[in-house]
């Protein structure tokens, strides 16, 4: 069929559209872009260096997914940590013995923030929304009768993440692995907390030496390890529209292969290290259209801006949560659907790894049943459906072609916008001037209000909370964490400080501020401090009187 042709048959579609009843509905996506009622192929491409529908001409397009082929499978990772270390264990044993395929592992807030379990800014948060972690010891405990060697292990830290990995590696030491063939992932990923999380130490530089220091070190001892995992899932869980959680996330990659190629690594080398972290959200078009989009844009950049020649370096790797914003505490079984969907989008997205969150996690962490529940529905995706058997399966799709070049082009209007806030070219100075004037939250924000409006006149829709708001469901039973786990830790950090030799520490931390004061790489010595058993909030602690704090402007 020509392009007359084509173009005959939408108009007379068209006609016989204009002249049918029209349902009173909300005909936009969840980010509020506009749907046409019908799509066909597109007369050239939207998005300029994109070929178009399928991304053909692109190194790695939508239709390529090298680390999916057909018949194998994601990595079923389950985000989980509650109480203490060996309340955590306890629940790791549970996924793995049902099946998971590796560990995630979620920290309490005083270990996010880099603060010891008996520290005053600590009070009544020990183990409330993650394990608490405050030295090598509680590692050990944490990885108590699991190979380290043998699994694969994400954790989901990012201020306070180069002590925490240096604590990971001495538990993996203490078991008798080989550290230079550990497999895992760290998120280190400081931007998004300026961006949208807010879990920050420093101000960004020191933040992004410690970031180049942990990129050299797994790349020349530990090179199947990624140090980093650059996270859109905050963005989007902030409120960010799903091109904002694209483009920013990817920008912030960009700024991660900046900083590698200044610190003079092979961007062959160490790109294959960068992984992503992305929300699927419950538009399920939207969300596959995005992961597609995603995949074009970070080969065609890592090629054409930073001479990536290396096939693996142009693959985006990526991990997938399902959308936690999207819970509700009202008529909570509805979630187990809301899940199913998400996951299924970034299953045919073509994720590598997959988190299934809870039906109970917008009320408290998730029970051992609604655990069991998530990942089985991983599981009946795997098992069941077929979803394994053919790659990118909804490519040629003229709505999805068309959604994934939209959203690409909206993508690439944004980094065009961080460059130009930059003094230098660099992606990397447009951030951080971004992050210095607040334009990446202000952002966020509108696009949250945005919604807000929506669902508030009824143009976007919520079962159980907006519409169908009956229900015969009765008040679930939610995992609450005792008291008790607080003061447990406490006195366990107590009897801990007083077995250990405290002149070791202190000259160990002192020996880790000495070379943070020069270029050369603190992993090292940092290593040597925890396996003296110094503690995380003393090596955070010492790291913040050199360096100094961030605190946030204030902004009206």
């Amino acid at each position: 069929m020509n392009a007359e042709e084509i173009a005959a048959g939408r108009e007379r579609w068209q006609a016989r559209y204009d002249a049918a009843r029209k349902r009173d509905a909300d005909f936009t996506t969840l980010s509020g872009l506009e749907v046409d009622p019908v799509y066909g192929p597109p007369p050239v491409p939207t998005c300029p260096g994109s070929s178009g529908s399928g991304g053909r001409g692109v190194p790695v397009h939508p239709r390529s997914l090298p680390h999916r082929l057909p018949g194998r499978t994601w990595t079923i990772r389950q985000f989980a940590g509650f109480g203490n270390a060996r309340q955590t264990n306890e629940r790791y044993k549970m996924i793995l013995g049902a099946g998971g395929g590796g560990l995630s592992v979620a920290f309490d807030m005083p270990t996010l923030m880099g603060r010891d379990s008996d520290d005053p800014q600590a009070l009544g948060e020990v183990g409330h929304c993650g394990v608490a972690v405050d030295s090598a010891v509680d590692m050990d405990v944490l990885f108590d009768g699991i190979d380290l060697a043998a699994t694969t292990t994400s954790m989901t830290i990012s201020g306070p993440a180069v002590p925490v990995f240096c604590m990971y590696l001495v538990a993996a030491e203490r078991q008798g692995a080989d550290l230079s063939t550990l497999d895992g992932t760290l998120q280190t990923d400081i931007f998004k907390e300026y961006i949208a999380q807010k879990e920050w130490l420093f101000e960004p530089e020191p933040h992004l030496r410690l970031i180049g220091d942990l990129m050299e070190y797994c790349a020349h001892n530990i090179p199947r390890y990624k140090p980093l995992s650059v996270s859109g899932y905050h963005i989007r869980e902030a409120g960010s529209t799903a091109a904002q959680e694209l483009a920013y996330t990817l920008a912030d990659g960009f700024g991660y292969v900046e900083l590698g190629l200044s610190r003079g690594l092979d961007v062959n080398l160490f790109a294959p290290g960068l992984s992503f972290f992305f929300d699927a959200h419950v538009d399920f078009f939207e969300e596959i259209a995005k992961f597609r989009a995603a995949r074009r844009i970070w080969a065609r950049w890592l090629r054409d801006v930073y001479g990536a020649t290396d096939e693996r370096a142009l693959w985006l790797r990526f991990h997938t949560q399902t959308a936690g914003v999207s819970l509700t505490a009202q008529q909570p079984v509805n979630n187990v659907v809301r899940t199913a969907v998400e996951a299924l989008a970034a299953v045919l997205g073509g994720t590598n790894s997959l988190h299934t969150n809870a039906l109970d996690e917008t009320l408290a962490l998730p029970t051992d049943e609604s655990a069991e529940i998530a990942l089985r529905t991983q599981q009946v995706l795997m098992e069941e459906i077929g979803v394994t058997n053919v790659a990118d399966p909804l490519g040629g799709s003229w709505y999805v072609e068309a959604l994934t070049d939209r959203i690409e082009a909206e993508a690439e209007e944004i980094f065009a916008k961080i460059k130009s806030m930059g003094s230098d070219g660099t992606i990397t100075s447009g951030i951080l001037r971004g992050i210095e004037d607040g334009w990446f939250t202000g952002q966020i924000a509108e696009a949250a209000f945005v919604y807000q409006q929506a669902l508030e006149k009824g143009d976007k829709r919520v079962v159980g909370v907006t519409h169908h708001t009956g229900t015969v469901t009765k008040p679930l039973e939610i995992l609450r964490i005792s008291h008790e786990v607080e003061l447990e830790q406490r006195k366990l950090l107590a009897g801990r400080r007083g077995e250990r030799d405290k002149a070791a520490v202190d000259a160990a931390i002192s020996r880790m501020v000495d070379v943070a004061r020069t270029d050369a790489n603190i992993v090292p010595a940092m290593l040597d401090a925890v396996r003296v058993e110094a503690t995380l909030g003393e090596i955070c602690d010492a790291l913040r009187a050199e360096w100094g704090v961030y605190r946030e402007p204030a902004r009206f």
